[in-house]
C-alpha cells in the first residue's frame, strides 16, 4: 500500500508540473500577443493621417514630360494640391473653379494637382491626355505620383478612389485637408483660408 501511495504521488506531482508548465506557456503566449498588439497599436498611431497644422516635407514627383519635379512654391506661397487618381479626377473641381475666380497673385499663391497613377485604372498614356486638359483649363501645373509617394510623406492614408483636397501655408503647415469631395461651405472655408494665408 505504502509503495502505491508512493507512485500515486508522484503522478500527483508529475500531473501539476504539467499544468503548471501548460499555464506558464499560455501566460508567455498572451505576452506575447499583447506586445505585438502594443506594437501594432503604436504604428497605427505613427502613420496618423495628416492634420492641420502638421508640418511637411516637399516631395519629389515627376512632371508631365516624366522629368523629377519637386512642388512648385512649396515653403515660398500658400498652395493647394489636389491628390486623385482617375477615377475621382473631377471630384474637387468645384473647388479649384471657386479658387480660380479669385484671381489671386501668384507671388502669393499656387495651385496645382498631383496624379496618382499608383491607383489609377487607365494607361499612363491617356492619364496624361487628361493632366495636359486640366492643366490648360486652370493654367496650372500637374504633377504625376507613381508610387504613393505623397501619401507616404504625409501621412495620408488609402488615397484610392479618393481625391484629397488641402492648403498649405509658407510655413510649410497643413491649413485645409479634406479626403473626398469639398463643397457648399467648405469651399467658403478653403477661400477664407487661402486669404487670410497670403496677408502673413
Amino acid at each position: 500500500m505504502a509503495k502505491k501511495a508512493f507512485f500515486a504521488k508522484i503522478r500527483e506531482n508529475d500531473i501539476e508540473r504539467r499544468e503548471d508548465t501548460l499555464n506558464t506557456s499560455k501566460i508567455a503566449k498572451g505576452l506575447v500577443l499583447l506586445c505585438l498588439a502594443t506594437a501594432v497599436g503604436l504604428g497605427a498611431l505613427g502613420a496618423q493621417a495628416a492634420k492641420v497644422g502638421q508640418k511637411l516635407e516637399n516631395v519629389t514627383l515627376k512632371d508631365a514630360e516624366k522629368k523629377e519635379s519637386t512642388l512648385p512654391g512649396f515653403g515660398e506661397k500658400v498652395i493647394s494640391v489636389t491628390y486623385a487618381d482617375m477615377q475621382t479626377a473631377d471630384d474637387n473641381d468645384p473647388v479649384a473653379d471657386a479658387i480660380k475666380a479669385k484671381n489671386y497673385d501668384e507671388v502669393k499663391y499656387k495651385g496645382f494637382g498631383v496624379a496618382n497613377l499608383k491607383d489609377s485604372w487607365a494607361p499612363n498614356a491617356i492619364i496624361r491626355a487628361v493632366i495636359r486638359k486640366k492643366m490648360k483649363k486652370y493654367d496650372t501645373v500637374i504633377l504625376t505620383d507613381e508610387d504613393h509617394f505623397i501619401p507616404k510623406a504625409w501621412g495620408l492614408g488609402d488615397c484610392n478612389d479618393v481625391s484629397v483636397f488641402m492648403v498649405i501655408g509658407k510655413d510649410q503647415q497643413v491649413k485645409f485637408i479634406k479626403k473626398g469631395k469639398v463643397a457648399g461651405k467648405e469651399i467658403d472655408q478653403v477661400i477664407r483660408i487661402i486669404e487670410a494665408e497670403i496677408t502673413k
